[in-house]
């Protein structure tokens, strides 16, 4: 090889890349594959020297990314290993040769997520200048997407979200479909892990319709979106996403169809249909709360006679998402049930204390999310579910109120009879 390097260097500069690319080549073919990784190193290693050029340096590393990048390495370790160890050798000269550098980099990020190593393939392309070759908006924000993708598999929600942020500025920039409909996805699955579950139900289910995604794979969104509407905060509207989930057919067919139907009718959810949905659940959607320092010490107040009943519960609040959602869940469903219910009967049936119960209840109605009155003397929760609401919720929900619709069809059609039919004398008046 020694031999060969003064051979080169005896050349003009015209002809020293086409030398170079020609060794490269013939080590390439060489049938002596334990050599070539060691051997690519020593030419990469004189190339980058000043007594070779930039020029020179430029185009024969151009040749080694563009045979890298060409399949004729059939080897992946040994390939892998070239990558990394031209990567290594040319970075102190970054500079010079940063373009270069770059692609080998997006080669580098292309064999580790072919390893599933998703971490290291998204630090590698963090590691690529973006600014170097007056590299356009639209590239820029398709690596940004690949980077955020990348990290949500690894689950680094924190570091995805701020290349989340850089994508989002260049969005405008391309109306290639696909990468569109990645970023789509990737803002889902933040929302998802940031726990804003109504937004993610909502980003979910639209994905779930796109008939260019796999078929497989609108099945997962729609799951996720059921997922995702169940663990929102109970209110009116989570009720207008879970309507639209339930009028979705395909929802029939998926395992937790049964929690989606029952949440939508306000039915109150029993202890062995949570366990089941829970076996469901990521680990980011079985993530620990905790309760703020005031919460606290309200819900551990405790009179003489609830600690004197050796049955009532000594919970002071809900432990995991699933467990806030379905209790949310549950003193919606009392609403409907009941007129009124005392801190002590809403504690027995979340299985809390009284006092945690009540701090519960308060909470949904400062949010808006419960219309009521709480009576801190007689220890009572008023439901208010006036007409209007329940009005309200259904055709929010798309199914309207189906009693009136009957009665406004049946009146359409007798007003057609007597149109129709002059001597015909309607059996009932109507106010037009």
């Amino acid at each position: 090889m020694e031999s060969r390097f003064a051979q080169i260097s005896s050349l003009g500069q015209k002809d020293k890349a086409t030398a170079y690319i020609s060794l490269l080549q013939e080590v390439f073919s060489s049938p002596d594959r334990s050599r070539i990784a060691q051997d690519i190193h020593t030419i990469v290693e004189n190339v980058i020297q000043d007594s070779v050029g930039i020029v020179v340096g430029r185009q024969v590393l151009t040749e080694l990314v563009k045979i890298l990048g060409d399949g004729s390495i059939k080897d992946h370790d040994l390939r892998k290993r070239i990558v990394e160890d031209t990567i290594a050798i040319i970075q102190p000269r970054l500079v010079s040769y940063e373009e270069q550098a770059n692609s080998l980099r997006f080669q580098l990020a292309d064999i580790l997520e072919s390893e599933e190593d998703w971490g290291e393939a998204a630090r590698v392309l963090m590691n690529i200048s973006l600014d170097a070759g007056q590299r356009p908006d639209e590239d820029k924000f398709r690596v940004y997407v690949r980077i955020v993708r990348l990290l949500l598999e690894e689950e680094n929600n924190a570091q995805a979200e701020s290349y989340y942020n850089r994508a989002a500025i260049l969005a405008h920039s391309t109306t290639d479909r696909e990468t569109l409909l990645q970023f789509k996805l990737c803002q889902a699955r933040l929302n998802d892990y940031a726990r804003k579950f109504l937004e993610a139900a909502t980003r979910y289910h639209e994905l779930s319709y796109v008939a260019e995604i796999d078929e497989e794979e609108r099945k997962h969104m729609l799951s996720a979106a059921v997922t995702c509407a169940v663990l929102a905060p109970a209110g009116p509207n989570r009720s207008r996403v879970l309507a639209s989930l339930c009028r979705d057919e395909r929802t029939s067919e998926l395992p937790s169809f049964n929690i989606l139907t029952k949440m939508f009718l306000d039915r109150i959810l029993r202890p062995a249909e949570i366990q089941e949905f829970e076996g469901t659940l990521k680990t980011h959607q079985l993530a620990k709360i905790t309760l703020s320092s005031n919460d606290r010490v309200s819900a551990a107040e405790v009179d003489d006679e609830d600690a004197a009943d050796p049955n009532s519960s000594k919970r002071t609040g809900p432990s995991t998402v699933l467990d806030r959602a379905v209790m949310e869940h549950n003193v919606l469903a009392c609403s409907k049930i009941y007129s009124n219910i005392s801190f002590r009967g809403l504690g027995a049936l979340l299985d809390l204390t009284p006092g945690a119960a009540e701090t519960m209840t308060r909470k949904m109605m400062e949010q808006g999310r419960l219309k009521g009155t709480i009576d801190q003397v007689e220890k009572l929760i008023w439901f208010d579910v006036s007409s209007e609401d329940d009005d309200a919720q259904g055709k929010a929900g798309g199914l309207g109120d189906v009693e009136q619709a009957t009665e406004d069809t049946a009146m359409l059609c007798s007003i057609l009879i007597s149109l129709t039919y002059p001597c015909h004398r309607l059996s009932r008046s109507y106010s037009i």
